[in-house]
Protein backbone atom coordinates (compact mmCIF):
# COMPACT_ATOMS: atom_id res chain seq x y z
CA UNK A 1 0.00 0.00 0.00
CA UNK A 2 3.14 2.25 0.34
CA UNK A 3 3.52 2.09 -3.58
CA UNK A 4 1.23 4.23 -5.67
CA UNK A 5 2.32 4.21 -9.12
CA UNK A 6 -0.76 6.26 -10.12
CA UNK A 7 -0.58 10.17 -10.63
CA UNK A 8 -3.28 12.17 -8.72
CA UNK A 9 -3.07 15.02 -11.51
CA UNK A 10 -2.46 14.94 -14.81
CA UNK A 11 -0.92 18.14 -15.12
CA UNK A 12 2.81 19.36 -14.40
CA UNK A 13 3.32 20.92 -11.53
CA UNK A 14 5.27 23.91 -13.46
CA UNK A 15 1.74 25.09 -14.68
CA UNK A 16 0.20 24.89 -11.28
CA UNK A 17 2.16 27.51 -10.09
CA UNK A 18 0.97 29.94 -12.89
CA UNK A 19 -2.68 30.00 -12.01
CA UNK A 20 -4.64 32.84 -10.66
CA UNK A 21 -4.68 31.59 -7.34
CA UNK A 22 -1.12 30.73 -6.43
CA UNK A 23 0.05 34.09 -8.19
CA UNK A 24 1.54 36.78 -5.59
CA UNK A 25 0.06 40.32 -5.83
CA UNK A 26 2.48 42.68 -8.13
CA UNK A 27 4.39 44.78 -5.56
CA UNK A 28 3.50 48.53 -6.35
CA UNK A 29 6.05 51.04 -7.05
CA UNK A 30 7.06 53.97 -4.67
CA UNK A 31 5.58 56.45 -7.96
CA UNK A 32 2.60 54.80 -7.60
CA UNK A 33 1.73 55.04 -4.12
CA UNK A 34 2.26 58.73 -3.67
CA UNK A 35 -1.18 60.75 -3.41
CA UNK A 36 -2.53 62.72 -5.70
CA UNK A 37 -2.55 66.13 -5.23
CA UNK A 38 -6.39 67.19 -4.90
CA UNK A 39 -6.07 70.37 -7.08
CA UNK A 40 -5.32 67.63 -9.72
CA UNK A 41 -8.24 65.43 -9.23
CA UNK A 42 -11.07 67.22 -9.16
CA UNK A 43 -12.00 69.70 -11.69
CA UNK A 44 -12.65 72.86 -10.08
CA UNK A 45 -16.46 73.94 -9.00
CA UNK A 46 -17.28 76.90 -11.57
CA UNK A 47 -16.52 74.47 -14.29
CA UNK A 48 -18.80 72.08 -13.05
CA UNK A 49 -21.97 74.59 -12.45
CA UNK A 50 -22.25 75.28 -15.89
CA UNK A 51 -25.44 73.31 -17.14
CA UNK A 52 -27.02 74.07 -20.14
CA UNK A 53 -30.61 74.87 -18.38
CA UNK A 54 -32.31 76.00 -21.76
CA UNK A 55 -35.84 74.16 -21.89
CA UNK A 56 -36.01 71.80 -24.55
CA UNK A 57 -38.33 72.41 -27.53
CA UNK A 58 -41.26 70.03 -27.12
CA UNK A 59 -43.21 68.69 -30.39
CA UNK A 60 -46.98 69.34 -30.58
CA UNK A 61 -48.48 66.72 -32.98
CA UNK A 62 -52.24 65.46 -33.75
CA UNK A 63 -53.14 61.90 -32.89
CA UNK A 64 -53.45 59.53 -36.67
CA UNK A 65 -57.29 57.94 -36.38
CA UNK A 66 -56.89 55.12 -33.80
CA UNK A 67 -52.87 56.19 -33.31
CA UNK A 68 -51.72 54.17 -30.21
CA UNK A 69 -47.93 54.77 -30.32
CA UNK A 70 -45.63 57.07 -31.16
CA UNK A 71 -44.62 57.78 -35.37
CA UNK A 72 -41.68 60.29 -34.39
CA UNK A 73 -38.07 59.50 -35.72
CA UNK A 74 -35.02 60.00 -34.42
CA UNK A 75 -32.03 61.15 -36.05
CA UNK A 76 -30.89 57.72 -37.39
CA UNK A 77 -34.38 57.35 -38.85
CA UNK A 78 -35.57 54.54 -36.15
CA UNK A 79 -39.12 54.78 -35.01
CA UNK A 80 -40.16 55.40 -31.36
CA UNK A 81 -42.80 53.55 -31.19
CA UNK A 82 -43.51 54.56 -27.52
CA UNK A 83 -47.31 53.97 -25.84
CA UNK A 84 -49.31 57.18 -26.11
CA UNK A 85 -50.58 57.72 -22.71
CA UNK A 86 -53.02 60.07 -21.41
CA UNK A 87 -51.38 63.28 -19.63
CA UNK A 88 -53.39 64.42 -17.35
CA UNK A 89 -51.01 66.40 -14.84
CA UNK A 90 -49.21 68.77 -17.65
CA UNK A 91 -47.02 71.59 -16.39
CA UNK A 92 -48.52 75.59 -16.48
CA UNK A 93 -45.90 76.38 -19.39
CA UNK A 94 -47.08 73.64 -21.84
CA UNK A 95 -51.47 75.23 -20.78
CA UNK A 96 -50.09 77.85 -23.21
CA UNK A 97 -49.39 76.02 -26.15
CA UNK A 98 -52.24 73.20 -26.21
CA UNK A 99 -55.11 74.97 -24.30
CA UNK A 100 -56.56 74.63 -20.76
CA UNK A 101 -58.31 71.48 -19.56
CA UNK A 102 -57.12 69.97 -22.94
CA UNK A 103 -57.06 66.12 -23.63
CA UNK A 104 -53.49 65.51 -24.77
CA UNK A 105 -51.49 62.33 -25.14
CA UNK A 106 -47.37 62.04 -24.27
CA UNK A 107 -45.32 59.33 -25.48
CA UNK A 108 -43.30 57.36 -22.36
CA UNK A 109 -40.21 57.83 -24.45
CA UNK A 110 -39.64 60.65 -26.47
CA UNK A 111 -41.87 63.12 -24.25
CA UNK A 112 -43.62 64.07 -27.64
CA UNK A 113 -47.34 65.52 -27.39
CA UNK A 114 -50.01 65.03 -29.46
CA UNK A 115 -53.45 66.64 -29.43
CA UNK A 116 -56.24 64.01 -30.45
CA UNK A 117 -58.05 63.86 -33.35
CA UNK A 118 -60.38 66.32 -34.38
CA UNK A 119 -62.27 63.76 -36.26
CA UNK A 120 -62.93 61.39 -33.31
CA UNK A 121 -65.24 62.14 -30.04
CA UNK A 122 -62.93 63.33 -26.97
CA UNK A 123 -62.36 60.34 -24.19
CA UNK A 124 -63.24 62.96 -21.58
CA UNK A 125 -66.07 62.22 -19.87
CA UNK A 126 -67.10 59.25 -21.97
CA UNK A 127 -68.42 57.23 -19.25
CA UNK A 128 -71.80 58.81 -17.55
CA UNK A 129 -73.48 56.55 -15.62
Amino acid sequence: MAEETTPQSTTPASSQSTTPATQSPPVPSAAASKPVPPAAAAPPPAAAAVVDTTPKEVKVKIRKPKQRSCDEKDAKGKLCAGHLKRWYDYPREFESKIGKDAEIYRCEFCKTLYKPDPKQLPHSFTLRY
